[in-house]
């Protein structure tokens, strides 16, 4: 962006917000924003997904470029590359002057880099700000934000992420944040695998499933993560607070990364090929947990 733009001083009276993408994360995030006091508009493919924010005090709108007309912030939460740079095609040439965009979709490295492109494109700053999180933290405002921007930006835009996170980490280099996000999430798909091992491997010698978790319970091999997704695992409930089409995804971001950067990682491959047989099986939109209902059928 321009040297001489002058940023937004992000004080609530002063920001409009457009969030584009109302899904789990984006309508939490949304909410955040606006009990922080933030004027925040919101926009979502599908429409009626929208809706309800009206009720928490956001203005809802039909279109991207409605919802970012005079924004002083755009944060996108869309699925994939193609919608988050297709609504911000709509979007970026209709934002205020010295507007920032908090890009929290989770792109994979090429498509962190082709966004902040587009944005230089328009003359907006960028800061790359996928979040560590599921349902729960993102309504409590409790999710871990990767944010990586050029240093000027940070004052413009702390404010906001310190509304919808309870942590910010910055991070150097070209789309630093994102290159932290995958990093993360090959060990979540570490751990979603080993889980579902494990749990599948006891059943089928013979062992209650839950002698697992309470082996490891407290000790130095245990997450919390581990036990609550090993619960589901055992009682076969999976409501979704991270989807399993979401983490087949993600898996091929960290492949995809991988392969760039010249490492194999056969734990990662594994869990992708697990959860790509439970969403072939009609899965995709149960917790990344059913991975374990591919698990226990491998023969």
């Amino acid at each position: 962006m321009s040297d001489d733009l002058q940023l937004v001083d992000p004080s609530p009276g002063n920001v409009t917000v457009a969030v584009l993408g109302t899904g789990t994360m984006g309508a939490a995030m949304a909410r955040n924003l606006l009990a922080a006091g933030y004027a925040t508009r919101v926009w979502n493919r599908t429409g009626e997904r929208a809706v309800p924010l009206a009720a928490d005090g956001a203005t809802v709108c039909g279109t991207a470029a409605e919802a970012a007309r005079g924004a002083t912030h755009l944060l996108t939460t869309l699925w994939d590359l193609d919608s988050v740079r297709e609504s911000a095609r709509e979007a970026l040439p209709a934002l205020s002057a010295g507007a920032v965009w908090l890009q929290a979709s989770t792109v994979g490295l090429d498509g962190s880099r082709a966004l902040a492109a587009l944005a230089k494109q328009h003359d907006v700053g960028f800061v790359d700000t996928p979040v560590l999180g599921t349902r729960a933290p993102a309504e409590q405002g409790t999710l871990v934000v990767l944010a990586t921007g050029d240093a000027a930006l940070h004052p413009a835009v702390a404010p906001l992420l310190e509304a919808v996170g309870a942590r910010t980490i910055w991070v150097d280099g070209e789309v630093g944040a994102s290159r932290l996000k995958l990093v993360v999430n090959a060990w979540v798909l570490a751990l979603i695998e080993g889980i579902a091992e494990s749990v599948a491997l006891a059943e089928r010698l013979g062992i209650a499933p839950q002698l697992f978790l309470d082996a490891i319970n407290g000790g130095p091999t245990d997450t919390p993560y581990a036990q609550i997704k090993g619960a589901a695992m055992i009682a076969r409930d999976f409501p979704s607070a991270f989807s399993l089409a979401g983490a087949l995804k993600d898996a091929g971001l960290v492949l995809d990364a991988a392969r760039e950067a010249g490492l194999e990682m056969a734990v990662t491959e594994a869990a992708r090929d697990q959860l790509a047989r439970a969403a072939a099986a009609g899965h995709g939109d149960e917790d990344m947990a059913a991975i374990y209902r591919a698990v226990r059928t491998r023969k």
